[in-house]
């Protein structure tokens, strides 16, 4: 069984679905900002890994806005497939733009989830026979109660639920992977809340790692006095 299988960066592909800010003004199933941290933490992670990602989205200058600056930064390269449905499946640039990265495990993130992730998810699985990982702390819906009953209609249906933390370490899975080790941490620490704490402080009270870091160099804290 295919789903069994762990996600690997040589596996799957990535698509952000309508994360723009008409989209998150109503969302209530998460904070926004924890929303948006998750979000590009996933988008991050892809970059590290390099795996395929799209990126849709829908009414970007009569209603939903402009996609989150910061995951525009982490793809400043990759186009924005723009749309009028509400599902992502029903336009044929997303279609293509999945089919090209030859990959039928699809790890999906977006807004809303009771509309266009549900409708995206259901359709790429009968339709494209795609198998689809939905992160559902880098989604939100229009209430707790929207997120979590979307979120159980689709794991009835076969879609398998994710975190994006969850992701990120299934796609480095081995500390001794190091051409991705430090790139991994550095989400960690910039994402991961507790954990990325706990790895701050395990570098400066365990390992020693000098304190402060500016512009990318470490700085010996008391040289520096």
């Amino acid at each position: 069984m295919t789903k069994l299988e762990l996600l690997t960066p040589q596996n799957c592909q990535v698509i952000f679905i309508d994360h723009q800010p008409q989209m998150a003004f109503g969302v209530q199933s998460i904070d926004r900002q924890a929303l948006k941290n998750n979000v590009v933490a996933l988008a991050k992670a892809a970059q590290v890994f390099e795996v395929p990602t799209t990126m849709t989205t829908v009414e970007t200058e009569s209603f939903s806005g402009h996609t989150y600056p910061e995951l525009l930064a982490v793809f400043p390269e990759s186009p924005l497939l723009e749309r009028t449905s509400m599902n992502s499946w029903d336009d044929q640039k997303v279609r293509d733009a999945l089919a090209k990265n030859g990959r039928k495990k699809v790890v999906v993130s977006g807004l809303w989830t009771e509309v266009c992730n549900n409708m995206f998810a259901f359709d790429a699985m009968r339709e494209g026979d795609y198998e689809i990982y939905m992160v559902a702390d880098a989604s939100g819906g229009t209430s707790n109660e929207a997120h979590d009953y979307a979120m159980q209609r689709m794991i009835q249906a076969g879609v398998i639920p994710m975190t994006w933390q969850q992701v990120l370490l299934e796609w480095q899975r081995d500390w001794a992977r190091k051409e991705t080790y430090d790139a991994t941490l550095d989400v960690v620490k910039e994402h991961s809340g507790a954990y990325g704490m706990g790895v701050d402080y395990a570098y400066t009270m365990v390992h020693k790692v000098p304190e402060r870091v500016e512009h990318g160099l470490k700085i010996d804290p008391v040289a520096a006095n």
